[in-house]
């Protein structure tokens, strides 16, 4: 089982991991196999408490996924709520100020960048920016970088309405 969350390309050390009872060790890892799995690297983003299943470490990374990209966001204070986490749904916007709304340019409508978010860290200062990571299609990249003062919407988790 996973003591903590562990990011795509982190090689796994014995503090990562800790042994839980199971019912079944059907696809699971089980406590005798952990010297097989400390020292490889993670494939895939691993989430606390959840069982560690033998396709998830060692070998190439398998995140993201083909045809898919992960984007961070440096969001500004009051442009994404607080609670914003991973998994979350949701739709990066154009804010205030952007170069979809500069002075003298007649204003461009940019169409929302929507993702699943898979890190939201703190801001490292009080009043600084926090990084939100979404992952995006891969044809939306471009589109993606080139937001200035990006917004965080939370969109319904299930359905495919966005702004």
């Amino acid at each position: 089982m996973l003591a903590r969350d562990v990011p795509v390309g982190h090689v796994l050390a014995a503090d990562d991991l800790r042994q839980a009872e199971v019912a079944s060790g059907t696809g699971v890892v089980l406590a005798a196999d952990r010297a097989r799995v400390l020292g490889q690297r993670a494939k895939v983003p691993l989430v606390a408490g959840s069982l560690l299943a033998p396709g998830q470490f060692g070998g190439a990374r398998d995140f993201p996924p083909r045809g898919q990209s992960e984007v961070a966001f440096a969001i500004e204070v009051g442009n994404a709520s607080p609670e914003v986490v991973r998994g979350d749904r949701v739709a990066v916007l154009e804010g205030p100020g952007g170069s979809a709304g500069r002075a003298g340019e007649e204003k461009e409508d940019v169409a929302p960048v929507v993702g699943t978010v898979t890190a939201a860290k703190t801001a490292d200062s009080p009043g600084g920016p926090r990084v939100v990571t979404v992952l995006v299609e891969t044809g939306a990249v471009r589109r993606a970088a080139g937001l200035e003062h990006p917004r965080v919407v939370v969109l319904p988790a299930e359905g495919r309405e966005a702004p």
